[in-house]
């Protein structure tokens, strides 16, 4: 994929015969490329880079198809919920089993990353997408209204401005869902990772928290420190928890690849899920080709006494603020035609 146009183009139709647009902004050094199918982000470009710098696909089948996670806000519960029930204000819930034959990943059939948003208002560097959620849809009680506005802004930097607002008692736990290589390479060994969180969540064999919430001192997932990753090294299905309710927004996580091109992530969010991209693969890529890094709340909250909550009710607005902050090193500029940087 090369870098874009900024404007507003068609991006094909739905298998059900819907029209999709994508959607390119730029300010300064950075252009993105959103798409209305799922909220994707398609692409980021940094001024210099030669590449995109989160895995992308140029066809609107492979979002539909094994490329539904990738770039996607997904929604309204991100991740797993245990046995595919959950208490909402007292009452029990079921929801679409499609994990193992047990579990909700990423809410089901109805989650929004299946679903085409509204274009709601654009600009050069603005871009305002909504989706409105019927009551009961999924299992998920409430008509929701969700309006999701990126802006590129100075300093290479991307933010998400996320709010949900609901009639009903009802669960909410948004995350994007992009996967990230810096290097353009086939994966993404030799990138450096720091997470500025002292706990993490240890997983069942099914990938849901098993409730404890353990340190990260003393073992593989401590990442307060600068460490350098690859495939299976550790292996990331991983929750880092950065605290018990939302927060002004801060820098949590750093990724840099052996380009130096670096990336830092600011979120109000009480959580970040990194994931490998074991079982994750584009038509042309591999396993582990890229790192996913959602910035989120806890997951399976509801199932866990112990977890901060993900429930929202009628009156209240649930708000989510995460930024993704771009820079290039400067063996990854390129000069005239020619690049320095060889991966």
């Amino acid at each position: 994929m090369t870098r874009k146009q900024i404007g507003i183009a068609p991006f094909g139709a739905t298998a059900q015969g819907r029209a999709v647009s994508r959607i390119t902004l730029g300010h300064g050094d950075l252009t993105v490329s959103l798409l209305t199918w799922g909220a994707v982000l398609q692409g980021v470009w940094l001024a210099g880079i030669d590449r995109n710098l989160t895995l992308g696909s140029g066809r609107l089948s492979d979002y539909e198809g094994d490329m539904r996670y990738h770039g996607s806000l997904i929604g309204p519960v991100v991740n797993r919920l245990t046995d595919a029930k959950a208490m909402i204000a007292g009452q029990p819930h079921r929801f679409e089993v499609n994990f193992n034959n047990r579990h909700c990943l990423h809410s089901g059939a109805s989650g929004t990353h299946l679903k085409v948003w509204t274009l709601a208002e654009v600009s050069e560097r603005a871009c305002t997408l909504r989706l409105d959620l019927p009551d009961g849809e999924g299992g998920f009680p409430g008509n929701r209204r969700v309006t999701a506005q990126y802006t590129v802004e100075d300093r290479a930097t991307l933010r998400l401005d996320l709010t949900v607002t609901t009639d009903r008692a009802t669960l909410v736990n948004f995350a994007n869902h992009s996967y990230w290589n810096l290097d353009g390479t086939e994966n993404y060994a030799g990138h450096h990772l720091r997470v500025a969180a002292d706990r993490y969540l240890p997983a069942t064999p099914d990938f849901t928290p098993t409730g404890e919430i353990r340190p990260v001192a003393g073992s593989g997932m401590d990442f307060n420190e600068t460490r350098r990753i690859s495939p299976g090294a550790p292996d990331f299905d991983t929750c880092y928890c950065l605290s018990e309710t939302r927060q002004p927004l801060r820098e949590v996580l750093t990724l840099t690849g052996r380009s130096g091109v670096t990336m830092r992530v600011a979120t109000t969010e009480p959580a970040v899920q990194v994931y490998d991209a074991r079982d994750a693969r584009r038509p042309e890529g591999g396993a582990y080709e890229g790192l996913a890094i959602e910035a989120q709340n806890w997951p399976d909250a509801p199932n866990h006494a112990g977890f901060p909550s993900i429930e929202l009710d009628r009156g209240e607005v649930y708000r989510q603020i995460t930024e993704w902050r771009f820079a290039a090193g400067e063996r990854d500029r390129i000069d005239g035609t020619r690049s320095y940087a060889r991966n």
